[in-house]
């Protein structure tokens, strides 16, 4: 597969972006000898596609705080809107493992335009939705959309930056995985109080119309001339499977559902996807390629990753639950102090290239996952009497490390993976994301009742959550051991010579 050269915002002719080698500037497509243009460019394109990733990332984590009143509203039981939740799950995770073919197929610009129309447009009948059935088909259509607006963004920033500032171009992208769980639950909470909880979505549409504006203006048309026949066995395998596999994952220490059926849909989704991988390694263009973790960098990146993300992942699903039922504060007061958290994500990008130039891949993710480890345990310490303060500088510090963290695994995973794989590898990477957050909530919400069990209450109290707090931290502290394995020089073609965008 070769890529077609595309016209920069310049209108500059460009070519292969991600697969030139560090240093070159021939292959970059909004760069010029001077290596400036590439610089402004990269980061025009990285903050476009960062703020439709927000958008997707707030819709997200906005609709818990709103689900007792939409039940009232639409005449359901709050524990069936659940449904809505997970719906939008299920059609992540079904099509995210299309989503590098489809852009392969028809360019990525026009299927990121495609995707941020189709997610306004679910968010539009979410809002005049009258029923939960009509909740749920809106949501499944913004699933669609954000299937694809995800894995089709961050393939669109590795293809048109140039290596050396691709550290500081995904520096960007951390910022949604941290802000949007932040900022969703006060969002939510301040529309349906004062409001209207359908603005929620309808807040969606304005962003989506700047995004669309912005995204034809500015983002390179880089596509592949040819993309391989579509692996229809590979997607009837992998999207049933991670769907089933999410779907348990999810459910599982919930009791919202029965718990032989939690069994069922892990054991389903795990042979399915273990089929997929059986097929994957037998045909020459599967629709996510598992040859890639055969790359140390890639496979790291996934395995490490995928651990610092389950303990991280627990956080947005813990703090509220402590702040709330643990110390009695208001949903207003619980989001306004878990907010900085996302101070911090933003802080961080500033400090991620020098500290990376510095030190380097390996000792910088070995070295933060323990940091990062003890900011995500940190609250087990946490107490009603515990000071504003300090509860505000460790979740800042935390958000900065984490972010630091996210920012080195992202750009890491694709620094060996060649151009004609890119699509493949970001498919790949959202998938096992959107699975590792899954599990990073069960890991939270199962511990949570083990301390309730052990307790022989029913009730959660603040004597549940420095457990489950300590786990989180655990599981994401061992993601260090993986990158301790790594070559000294791992990702150095990332950050050595080049000017990167700041």
């Amino acid at each position: 597969m070769t890529i077609l050269p595309a016209a920069s915002p310049s209108g500059d002719p460009s070519g292969d972006p991600a697969g030139a080698p560090s240093g070159d500037p021939a292959g970059d497509p909004a760069r010029d000898p001077s290596g400036v243009p590439a610089a402004r460019n990269a980061r025009t394109i990285a903050l476009i596609v960062a703020v439709a990733l927000l958008m997707q990332n707030i819709d997200g984590s906005v609709l818990g705080t709103a689900l007792p009143r939409m039940a009232v509203d639409l005449g359901a039981d709050p524990i069936h809107l659940k449904f809505a939740v997970t719906s939008y799950l299920l059609a992540l995770a079904i099509f995210i493992p299309a989503s590098g073919w489809v852009a392969d197929r028809f360019g990525a610009r026009r299927v990121f335009r495609i995707a941020i129309a189709v997610f306004a447009g679910g968010s539009i009948l979410c809002g005049l939705a009258d029923s939960l059935p009509q909740l749920i088909a809106a949501r499944v259509l913004q699933g669609i959309g954000g299937s694809m607006m995800m894995p089709v963004g961050r393939l669109i920033v590795l293809r048109a930056t140039p290596r050396a500032g691709l550290v500081a171009a995904l520096a960007w992208l951390t910022a949604p995985a941290l802000l949007g769980p932040v900022l969703g639950p006060p969002l939510g909470g301040y529309f349906t109080t004062y409001h209207d909880w359908r603005w929620i979505f309808w807040i969606n549409v304005p962003l989506a119309a700047l995004g669309l504006v912005l995204a034809t203006l500015f983002i390179p048309d880089i596509r592949a001339r040819t993309a391989p026949r579509f692996d229809f066995i590979g997607f009837a395998l992998l999207g049933p499977g991670l769907a089933s596999l999410m779907t348990g994952v999810t459910l599982a220490g919930l009791n919202l559902a029965p718990p032989a059926l939690v069994a069922g849909l892990i054991a389903a989704g795990a042979a399915l996807t273990l089929g997929y991988g059986r097929h994957a390694l037998r045909v020459s263009a599967p629709l996510v390629d598992l040859r890639l973790m055969a790359l140390p960098t890639f496979r790291a990146s996934q395995v490490g990753g995928t651990l610092f993300r389950i303990g991280s992942g627990a956080m947005p699903f813990l703090l509220p639950l402590l702040f709330q039922l643990g110390f009695g504060m208001t949903a207003l007061q619980s989001g306004l102090l878990t907010f900085v958290s996302g101070l911090g994500a933003l802080a961080m990008k500033f400090v991620a290239h020098p500290i990376l130039r510095r030190f380097g891949f390996r000792r910088v993710l070995m070295v933060n996952a323990v940091v990062s480890a003890a900011f995500i345990a940190a609250p087990a310490g946490f107490g009603p009497q515990t000071p504003w303060a300090l509860m505000i500088g460790l979740l800042f510090l935390g958000g900065v490390s984490r972010s630091l963290q996210f920012t080195c695994v992202q750009a890491f995973a694709y620094a060996d993976v060649p151009e004609d794989r890119l699509s493949s590898a970001t498919s790949f990477s959202a998938a096992m994301q959107e699975l590792s957050i899954s599990l990073g909530v069960t890991l939270a919400a199962l511990a949570l009742e083990a301390g309730m069990a052990l307790d022989g209450v029913q009730v959660i109290a603040p004597s549940h959550f420095p457990w489950a707090f300590g786990l989180a931290g655990a599981v994401a502290l061992s993601s260090g051991a993986v990158f301790a394995a790594l070559a000294a020089a791992s990702g150095s073609a990332l950050i050595a010579g080049g000017r990167a965008a700041k």
